[in-house]
C-alpha cells in the first residue's frame, strides 16, 4: 500500500510539473508571436510616432536604444513588457511624450521591472516620461506642457492614459531650454482611470515627479536622489497618493519631499488642488531645502502617517488659505519628526509667522510612514533599486 500510495504521489508531482512547463513555454510563444510593428521594429534606433490606432508592443528580450523623441499619439498605444529596458543616448532628444488620447502600457514585475535608463550614468543625460491627459486643470480649460507644447487638461475625470506598475526611471532631467528641466516622470491632467503605481523616480537632475492638476491617483513612489523636488503638485490636483518612500542625494543637497502648491497666478483657483497624502517616509540631509514637507499658494491637503526625518523644518504651511485650511483643523495626523528642529510652521501670505492652534496635527511615535519609518519599505524592496 505505502508503495503504490508513493507512487502516486510521483505520478501526480510529473503532471504538474508538465502543466506548468507547457504553461511557462505556452506563454514564452505568445510573447515571441507578438508581431514586432511601426518603431518597435528597429531596437537600435528607437525613436518616431505610435500613430492612431497602432499598437505598438516592444520586444522585452531586446534592449531599445532611444536615439530621438518616441511621440504616442492621440489613438496610439505602447505596450512595454516587463523586463524591457529603453537605454536613452541623445539627451534632451531623448524622451517619451504620450499625448492625450494615447495611451502607454508598462507593465513590469517586481522581479522583473521596466526600466528607463541612459548610457550615461549621471542625472539630466536624457529627458524623462511625459503623458498628458483629459482631466480637470485650474490653469484654464485646457493648457500646453513645456515639453513637445502637447495639449493637456479637460474635463474627464475618468481619462485613462494607460498603466505604469514597477517602473524605474533613472538619470533623467535633461535641460530642456534655459533654466528649464524635465522631470523624471510628469503628469499633465491625468485622470483616474490612469494607474500609477510601483514607480521609482532615481537620480533626475529636476522633481523626481511632478503632477499637473487632473485627478489621478498614485501608490508605492520611490524618489530617491533627485536634484529638485521628490514630489510636487501644482495645478489643482485632487487625486491620492499612498506609500511614498523619499530620500535626499547621497551628500544630503536637495529640496523638499513634497512640494504642493494650488495656482502660482491665482491662490484660489478651482478645482483647488486638495489630494490625500498617507503612509509616506521623507528623509532629508545636511543642506538644500530645509523644509520636508512644503505646501502653499492656496493648496488644501489631507496628511495622514507621514514620517519625517533630518530636516529643519517637518511641515511647513504658507498663504492665508492654505494656512486657514490647516490651523486648528487636524488636517495632519500620526505624525513622527525625527531630528527635526520645527516640526510645523504656518506663515501669512505677507510671510508673517501665524500661532499655530494646538489641533494642527496629532503625533503618533511609532508612526510606520511607508511601511518601516525610515527604512526601506519592504514593498520598495529590488525592483526599484534600493
Amino acid at each position: 500500500m505505502k508503495k503504490n500510495h508513493l507512487k502516486s504521489i510521483i505520478a501526480s508531482f510529473i503532471i504538474i510539473l508538465s502543466f506548468t512547463i507547457h504553461s511557462c513555454s505556452k506563454d514564452d510563444d505568445i510573447i515571441a508571436t507578438i508581431p514586432l510593428v511601426g518603431i518597435a521594429q528597429d531596437p537600435d534606433n528607437f525613436k518616431g510616432e505610435v500613430t492612431n490606432g497602432q499598437v505598438v508592443t516592444l520586444d522585452p528580450m531586446k534592449t531599445y536604444t532611444l536615439n530621438g523623441t518616441v511621440k504616442v499619439k492621440n489613438g496610439g498605444k505602447l505596450v512595454i513588457p516587463a523586463g524591457t529596458r529603453i537605454v536613452a543616448t541623445v539627451g534632451a532628444e531623448s524622451y517619451i511624450l504620450v499625448e492625450q488620447g494615447g495611451q502607454i502600457y508598462a507593465n513590469g514585475t517586481a522581479g522583473s521591472p521596466v526600466l528607463f535608463t541612459s548610457e550615461t550614468e549621471a542625472a539630466g543625460s536624457w529627458g524623462g516620461l511625459v503623458i498628458c491627459g483629459k482631466a480637470p486643470i485650474n490653469t484654464g480649460n485646457s493648457g500646453s506642457s513645456e515639453i513637445g507644447n502637447s495639449a493637456y487638461g479637460g474635463t474627464e475625470t475618468t481619462d485613462n492614459s494607460g498603466s505604469l506598475s514597477f517602473v524605474r526611471i533613472e538619470y533623467a532631467g535633461a535641460d530642456f531650454a534655459s533654466n528649464k528641466k524635465f522631470n523624471g516622470l510628469s503628469l499633465f491632467g491625468i485622470g483616474n482611470g490612469t494607474k500609477v503605481e510601483n514607480v521609482a523616480v532615481i537620480h533626475s537632475a529636476d522633481d523626481g515627479i511632478q503632477i499637473y492638476g487632473g485627478n489621478v491617483t498614485v501608490s508605492n513612489i520611490v524618489s530617491i536622489g533627485n536634484t529638485n523636488h521628490a514630489f510636487s503638485y501644482t495645478d489643482g490636483w485632487v487625486g491620492a497618493a499612498s506609500n511614498i518612500y523619499t530620500k535626499r542625494k547621497d551628500d544630503g543637497t536637495g529640496n523638499n519631499g513634497i512640494k504642493g502648491i494650488n495656482n502660482a497666478n491665482n491662490n484660489n483657483a478651482s478645482p483647488r488642488s486638495n489630494p490625500t497624502i498617507q503612509n509616506v517616509t521623507f528623509i532629508g540631509g545636511t543642506t538644500g531645502e530645509s523644509d520636508g514637507i512644503k505646501l502653499g499658494q492656496g493648496t488644501y491637503a489631507v496628511l495622514d502617517n507621514i514620517v519625517l526625518s533630518d530636516w529643519e523644518t517637518g511641515i511647513n504651511i504658507e498663504s492665508d488659505s492654505t494656512v486657514a485650511r490647516f490651523n486648528g483643523k487636524k488636517r495632519i495626523t500620526n505624525a513622527l519628526f525625527q531630528n527635526t528642529t520645527t516640526e510645523v510652521s504656518l506663515k501669512s501670505s505677507a510671510g508673517a509667522d501665524v500661532p499655530i492652534v494646538d489641533t494642527t496635527y496629532t503625533i503618533k511615535s511609532d508612526a510606520a510612514g511607508a511601511g518601516n519609518g525610515i527604512l526601506t519599505p519592504a514593498w520598495a524592496a529590488g525592483w526599484s533599486g534600493l
